[in-house]
């Protein structure tokens, strides 16, 4: 049997939020196996076990430049310290730049953006004066860059949420898009694009909590197969309720007027990025004997 240590429970309880106990005991039952472990806290525990990518902790803003043509654009999120200098004056004047210079540049990856010419220099020199005069570390985590022949936009909510929408049809419609997907933040487009592991992980947590079910096998094959399509019905944008009208389906709202969206990108400030302030070791260590 594998030894649990101390950092795995620790790390499976950042992971998950789940009790120190029950991490131990789901990575004891996995024989040390994390991603194991984790699936059987969700199978255990629903959605009490969040996924650690839900705690947005790090600072910073999103930003959404489209031309005026709406032909092109981009969205970019630069992160900082604390929410203090997220709300300077230069920090935001240097982020509403980037993006900008990002539409217009088209750069492949943060390493050529960090040498594209900027102001008086290059992204990164800029950048490096400003953590200079600011004195916290800035950086730019991620950018995606936009060139359609049909039409671009955006949502922005309180510089933490950007969405940025490729789409054909009316103005309203665009709109309307970009601020769905800002509140319900669906995974991709259509089931297609669902990412192959995430269907059989969601799978796979059905099939055991069908199987303890105690009911037939065809009726168990039945209960997996409407869990994970009711998963990927609540994590497509095209099929899900749309918030302005939950009687019907975000496709189907946008049949009715003419119009088509086919993708769209949105950041959350600090998404993934984890900064915890509490400190668990006595805790693990207790729970671990460690």
């Amino acid at each position: 049997m594998a030894q649990i240590t101390a950092s795995m429970v620790k790390e499976l309880r950042e992971k998950t939020d789940a009790p120190m106990m029950e991490c131990k005991s789901a990575l004891v039952e996995a024989d040390g196996d994390m991603a194991r472990a984790e699936e059987i806290l969700r199978v255990k525990l629903g959605s009490k076990a969040s996924k650690a990518a839900s705690r947005i902790t790090a600072e910073g803003l999103v930003t959404v430049y489209i031309a005026d043509d709406a032909k092109t654009g981009s969205i970019v999120e630069v992160n900082c310290e604390t929410d203090f200098v997220a709300k300077n004056e230069d920090f935001i004047n240097f982020v509403d730049d980037i993006a900008k210079l990002i539409a217009e540049k088209a750069p492949a990856d943060l390493a050529a953006l960090a040498e594209l010419p900027f102001r008086d220099g290059t992204v990164e020199s800029v950048r490096t004066a400003l953590v200079g005069k600011i004195g916290e570390n800035i950086s730019v985590r991620r950018f995606e860059q936009y060139a359609t022949d049909a039409k671009l936009a955006q949502y922005v909510h309180s510089g933490k949420i950007g969405v940025i929408v490729d789409f054909s049809g009316d103005d309203e419609v665009g709109k309307d898009v970009a601020m769905h997907v800002a509140a319900m933040k669906p995974r991709a487009l259509s089931a297609e694009q669902v990412a192959a592991e995430e269907i059989e992980a969601e799978r796979s947590v059905a099939a055991q909590k069908a199987a303890e079910s105690g009911k037939p096998e065809n009726i168990v094959e039945k209960m997996v197969e409407g869990a994970v399509n009711k998963f990927l019905k609540e994590v497509t944008l095209l099929s899900q309720p749309f918030v302005k009208n939950d009687k019907q389906s975000v496709e189907q709202m946008l049949k009715e007027n003419n119009a088509a969206v086919s993708s769209y990108a949105i950041y959350v400030v600090g998404e993934g990025i984890e900064r915890r302030n509490e400190d668990f070791a006595a805790e693990v260590a207790a729970v671990t004997g460690a």
